[in-house]
């Protein structure tokens, strides 16, 4: 058992982000930090129930922000993972990637940016390829929202004009970039950052580019889900190379990772890095993600209880910053 009860946190889920997050193991082991993990009744007004020491929560729309401002009001020492403007700027392709631009890192070694990509918003423009000449096939579509719902979800490999008809905007068009197949998945809970590697999309030859396909467009709904796009000898030599492959820089990881949560003021997310196969320290950040799924993440359970504890620990500093002057000893954090 904990020594002291450093908090209550409620979260607010969906019954699905519900189920998969709030495991036993991470109440066990949340509760035995002294973190109470209570399911916020989502019938019933937010500012009438708790008290919560943090709000963590992962619903949208106007109600619920509002929900939020009041609990805010009444609460105002309480903290609320995360602000709802703030999350609302990764429910577009668009805007969700500008702020890899925006970063300043220093790396003599490595460096980093997102594919060519351009938003289409009405048919006339997806049809007039002037408008888009400096994007080469294959591009991969996006829809342009990306609110985890399932038609968010819904993208294709496209090699050829004669598909276009078969897309419907908004989209995001990206250029495909071959990157050896594997897919690097960077998970920030605050300042922990954890970096593990995924199959992708398989690298496409020069010959498929040019046309040499069966099918002019592919659609998956993850760039994780290969689906009919290899066969069985294919797969293998694919997870073959994923177990070979080796991982980015932790440094170099960590630096974009903090560098991101700065800009978006966020704390939970992750993001999606492939590297350039063209060359070999060139990395391309494609997707961020609000609230990932965290437990597909290993040893989940203790980051997040790590990240509550250090949540915890810095509001009662602030707390105790505004009650008035304590000895320095109190204030470091646990």
């Amino acid at each position: 058992m904990a020594d002291k009860r450093l908090g209550v946190i409620g979260y607010a889920l969906a019954p699905k982000k519900q189920n998969s997050f709030i495991r036993d193991s991470l109440l066990s082991t949340a509760k035995s930090r002294g973190i109470e993990l209570v399911r916020v009744d989502t019938e019933r007004n937010l500012a009438d129930q708790g008290p919560f020491d943090c709000v963590l929560h992962k619903l949208y729309g106007d109600e619920w922000k509002q929900q939020l401002k009041e609990f805010k009001v009444r609460n105002p020492n309480a903290v609320v993972l995360d602000a709802p403007e703030a999350i609302e700027r990764l429910h577009n392709r668009i805007s969700m990637l500008q702020v890899v631009s925006e970063l300043k890192i220093e790396d003599r070694s490595e460096t980093f940016g997102i594919p060519k990509q351009i938003v289409i918003y009405d048919k006339e423009t997806l049809m007039d390829r002037q408008a888009w000449e400096f994007l080469k096939f294959p591009v991969i579509s996006k829809p342009l929202v990306a609110d985890g719902s399932a038609k968010s979800h819904k993208m294709a490999l496209v090699f050829s004009r004669d598909a276009l008809n078969k897309l419907k905007p908004p989209i995001v068009l990206q250029e495909f970039v071959n990157h050896g197949g594997v897919i690097f998945k960077v998970y920030v809970v605050g300042e922990h950052v954890r970096c593990v590697k995924r199959k992708s999309l398989p690298d496409v030859s020069e010959e498929k580019a040019l046309g040499g396909v069966s099918e002019d467009l592919l659609s998956f709904s993850q760039v994780s889900n290969l689906g009919e796009m290899i066969d069985d000898d294919k797969y293998h030599e694919l997870m073959m190379h994923l177990d070979d492959t080796e991982m980015p820089p932790q440094g170099f990881i960590v630096n974009i990772a903090r560098g991101l949560r700065q800009a978006m003021k966020l704390n939970l997310f992750n993001f999606d890095v492939i590297r350039d196969s063209r060359y070999g320290n060139r990395y391309l950040i494609i997707d961020i993600n609000y609230f990932p799924g965290y437990a597909k993440m290993p040893g989940y359970e203790t980051v997040l209880t790590e990240f509550f504890c250090d949540i915890m620990c810095q509001k009662q500093q602030e707390e105790q910053v505004e009650d008035g002057p304590v000895p320095s000893s109190d204030q470091d954090m646990t």
